[in-house]
């Protein structure tokens, strides 16, 4: 389902019958109240009081234009917020754990990658590039119609390595320190936990201990002769205008290693804030 379709239809749906009222019945409310006014004015009781009465009662929009053309600025509101601004998400899965929890409700960032069109997502206006260490969201490559959320680890240019499960970027192995391990009170597990510094910002990845090195699964996808895959890891030159994408649960994530690359025509923004998880209120708060 297009949400922002969907709010779109509405706009324009209810902006017509709100443009309808300005210029036309609202007017001519106007007219007959005053009409009923005048019809009034020898009546020596009309007072101030029965006289506003006369106006609510003429100027009153029926309950069809009332429930049309009323709700008009608050869906244009929704539909400028959710398009331009902030659009809210709900994460459906761990395959970001430490950094984001299942349910947790995330804003993200609508023009800090540039301003698009709503409906047909084209950049009009270009602000900043997605960075290496952003959280972000995006339309999922095999399936646009679904919106997805990972690491950026890689841009256009960069040779993304994983061996070992040691990821490495332009060759150079990102420093990481070993933290006490994660329990995972959904699944009772404990895995291996880190602290990875990349793109300057640090952050947490988990690794699971029994899950081999290699990359299981991987899917025919535009660009993949840009990959080599070995039983130790994969090797990625991201073409230009793209983006590697990485979850911070390391091996149960289902990401670019097996999907591909992410154009920019598929950004939607930057992940920043859980603003409620209404299983755990301390998880509020902005993350990186």
């Amino acid at each position: 389902m297009n949400f922002s379709l969907i709010l779109f239809l509405l706009v324009l749906f209810t902006g017509f019958f709100y443009v309808l009222d300005v210029f036309v019945f609202k007017p001519k409310r106007k007219m007959a109240a005053e009409q009923a006014l005048a019809g009034a004015g020898g009546n020596a009781n009309l007072n101030g009081d029965a006289e506003r009465r006369i106006r609510q009662q003429y100027m009153k929009q029926p309950l069809w234009l009332e429930y049309s053309a009323s709700f008009f600025p608050v869906i244009l509101f929704v539909f400028v917020l959710r398009s331009f601004v902030v659009e809210p998400f709900k994460i459906p899965s761990g395959s970001m754990i430490p950094t984001l929890l299942i349910g947790d409700l995330i804003l993200v960032n609508k023009f800090t990658y540039g301003i698009r069109l709503p409906i047909v997502d084209k950049k009009i206006i270009p602000i900043n590039d997605p960075q290496r260490g952003d959280v972000m969201v995006f339309r999922y490559p095999l399936d646009p119609s679904l919106d997805y959320i990972k690491r950026v680890v890689g841009v256009g240019g960069d040779v993304v390595e994983y061996r070992n499960k040691k990821l490495s970027i332009n060759g150079q192995v990102l420093p990481v320190k070993q933290l006490d391990k994660y329990y995972d009170p959904n699944n009772f597990s404990y895995s291996l936990q880190f602290q990875e510094t990349l793109g300057g910002k640090k952050h947490l990845v988990l690794n699971d201990e029994d899950a081999p090195p290699y990359v299981i699964g991987a899917q025919s996808f535009r660009n993949r002769d840009n990959c080599k895959y070995d039983v130790t890891g994969f090797r990625c030159v991201v073409p230009q205008g793209h983006y590697f994408m990485m979850g911070d649960n390391r091996d149960n994530s289902s990401d670019s290693r097996i999907w591909g690359f992410v154009s920019d025509e598929q950004v939607v923004g930057k992940a920043f804030l859980v603003w409620m998880n209404f299983n755990d209120f301390s998880r509020i708060g902005l993350f990186h």
